[in-house]
């Protein structure tokens, strides 16, 4: 997941899904936000599918995209898991107050 994110596009495109909600977007309509052609759209929304973060429905003859929120809770919850393994809150995992050093 962190490796389909880690491309600008792809991370722009997921950030404009989770804005848009559960209602998601058309790839069209992805595009047109992003000012991308859609074949090079096409590709990163196959590589977010992919990974598992993105949920795809066919509308019609649109295919509407929307973020997968349970995957994305999945990864945070890893994430936090993983590097506060063995930390205690006012450790490493602490956010450092605004002006404090680190």
């Amino acid at each position: 997941m962190l490796d389909s994110l880690a491309h600008e596009t792809r991370l722009d495109v997921f950030r404009l899904l989770v804005k848009a909600g559960d209602a998601g977007l058309a790839a069209g309509e992805i595009a047109e936000h992003l000012g991308v052609s859609p074949p090079t759209l096409s590709f990163h929304l196959k590589e977010l599918k992919n990974a598992g973060i993105l949920q795809v429905r066919r509308d019609g003859r649109r295919l509407v995209y929307r973020a997968d929120y349970e995957a994305m809770g999945r990864l945070l919850a890893f994430l936090t898991d993983e590097c506060c393994v063995g930390v205690s809150i006012t450790g490493a995992c602490a956010p450092t107050p605004q002006g404090a050093s680190a």
